[in-house]
């Protein structure tokens, strides 16, 4: 939402611009009225909205075209101001006021206009026969206020409705043309209704809905107030109401409802607590909060983060499986833009015929913790995770580990997510290994070759002295050949044992390095199997996450 807002009265001489400006300032009709009042800004905490108002005047007699149309490209929102007693300054409006507007903006966003209906006093009746055809034929019109100056009546309502149209604007939610909800808006509450569906029935339960209203407006509906919403839906939309609970078409025509009635603020305010910006696209803000990693630090989904992300998948396992299928995995992914994991994941985690179980669901979560973290932010922002979560952003989701320097120092580490570097030219069985330790047999094996630039990785978990850890690995063509020399005094050779074995050479705060090569020597150890001859070289070392 914007951080403050600059209102531009234009109108023909002597509709009482002016007057509108001195009157809503001083409260009282002013004496004498100057051929243009100075600019003024009201201060945030005596606005409605709380975001300062700039409010500017224009006077025909004291200004060029050129600082009209300065003025014009500056303004937020435009008071287009008419005498109600006149019924030339009101055809002025089609005539001049709204082509010099937005005459030049072609197919780009309009700037939003007021229409003002001075003068009230003068003239029994309204105004607004003359006016409707008018609203009817410019889109960018939002409403028209009639009030008068003298009396002081309606001129608070002026300045409101002109901040809510900056703030709160009903072009992007609504087509006045079609009465219905425009592309983009429909597709962001699409959205919003399948992450508040948390049993995935395509409706919302009572609970459901009150869980939604706490988080978007902070007090759950009175029971009486959801019976009257229902009521409403079931009125007016056809199956928007499905066994006493809210369906999306009922979701949908709800918030049709509040922008024909003047309430859009209740639609942006939902928006906008899901990250939605006024074009309705996410907010950079949102997917990306500020998270700050220091060097020598690495980043790990914390005990809300695990939590949030197993209640996804429980939710989206709906058969109950303990697994996620291909369908139930792009049920989980349809509030994306794209899938964001791909078809390397049965390469990356344990999977099972095909489909993903909680463990490699987790692990891959971790994954991307650890190698992405803001990639993470993006996926759980995605997810709602601070709306569903009632939290201010998704960094609350991450714990930033200590620096590595200080558990070396300390000789102990409280890192849960552990890196290990598979390194050795080409062919000699870094593929095999990586997969080897996901528990894939020779035949169904990844056998893509790595790319100089592009590091492969799996990640399981693994128990060392008595706790689970989570041990990514990760292979590349880095040869690193002094760490194969089995005369090495810093290096350590052996067979390939557990995954618990392997760590047991790291030391706190450490990453380990392991250097394959093809046994060319008895004395290095043959280790046959699955993955045919191989010498492994466990070899603890110092590297950068």
């Amino acid at each position: 939402m914007r951080r403050d807002v600059r209102i531009l009265l234009l109108g023909e001489a002597q509709v009482g611009k002016t007057s509108l400006i001195l009157s809503l300032v001083g409260e009282e009709f002013p004496e004498e009225v100057p051929a243009r009042a100075e600019e003024i800004t009201i201060p945030a905490d005596v606005t409605p909205e709380k975001v300062p108002t700039h409010i500017v005047d224009y006077s025909e007699s004291e200004q060029t075209d050129a600082e009209l149309q300065d003025e014009i490209h500056k303004a937020n929102v435009v008071c287009v101001v008419y005498d109600v007693s006149e019924e030339a300054t009101i055809e002025k409006i089609r005539t001049k006021w709204i082509p010099l507007v937005n005459g030049r903006t072609g197919s780009g966003p309009r700037v939003p206009i007021i229409l003002v209906g001075n003068k009230s006093d003068l003239r029994p009746g309204s105004s607004m026969e003359a006016v409707l055809p008018i609203m009817s034929q410019f889109p960018e019109i939002e409403t028209c206020v009639e009030c008068s100056a003298k009396h002081l009546r309606n001129i608070s309502e002026l300045f409101y409705y002109a901040q809510k149209a900056v703030l709160h604007p009903t072009a992007p939610l609504y087509d006045p043309e079609t009465k219905q909800l425009r592309p983009k808006c429909a597709q962001a509450l699409t959205r919003i209704f399948r992450l508040s569906d948390q049993d995935l029935d395509n409706c919302l339960s009572d609970e459901e809905l009150n869980a939604f209203q706490k988080s978007c407006f902070g007090h759950p509906l009175a029971p009486q107030a959801l019976e009257d919403v229902k009521r409403v839906v079931c009125k007016n939309v056809p199956g928007g109401v499905q066994d006493d609970r809210l369906t999306l078409d009922g979701f949908l025509f709800l918030n049709t409802l509040f922008i024909q009635r003047g309430r859009h603020e209740t639609t942006w305010a939902i928006l906008r607590r899901f990250g939605y910006s006024d074009m309705l696209e996410l907010t950079t803000d949102y997917l990306f909060p500020p998270l700050h990693v220091p060097a020598g630090c690495s980043t790990e989904l914390n005990h809300l983060g695990y939590q949030f992300v197993q209640q996804v998948f429980e939710k989206h396992d709906q058969d109950g499986d303990g697994a996620l299928s291909l369908e139930e995995l792009q049920n989980l992914f349809s509030v994306f833009p794209v899938a964001p994991w791909g078809p390397e994941l049965p390469h990356t985690v344990r999977t099972d015929s095909g489909r993903l179980p909680l463990h490699g669901y987790l692990c891959q979560w971790t994954l991307v913790t650890y190698l992405d973290v803001q990639h993470c932010l993006e996926y759980l922002g995605y997810l709602g995770y601070p709306s569903l979560c009632e939290q201010e952003s998704q960094a609350q989701a991450i714990t930033v580990t200590r620096e590595k320097r200080l558990d070396q120092e300390k000789g102990q580490t409280q890192r849960n997510v552990l890196m290990c570097k598979v390194v050795g030219a080409q062919g000699v069985g870094k593929s095999s290994f990586l997969q080897a330790f996901l528990g894939h047999s020779l035949g169904h094996q990844d056998t893509r070759p790595f790319s100089q630039g592009s590091p492969v990785y799996a990640i399981d978990t693994v128990q060392v002295n008595g706790q689970e850890k989570y041990l990514i690995t990760s292979g590349s063509h880095r040869a690193a050949p002094h760490l194969l020399a089995p005369g090495d005094a810093g290096s350590c050779w052996s067979r390939c044992g557990s995954s618990s074995q392997l760590l047991a050479l790291q030391g706190p705060g450490e990453e380990l390095m392991i250097a394959l090569e093809t046994v060319a020597q008895p004395a290095m150890g043959a280790i046959w199997g699955q993955h045919g001859p191989c010498g492994v070289g466990f070899h603890p070392t110092l590297q950068e996450p």
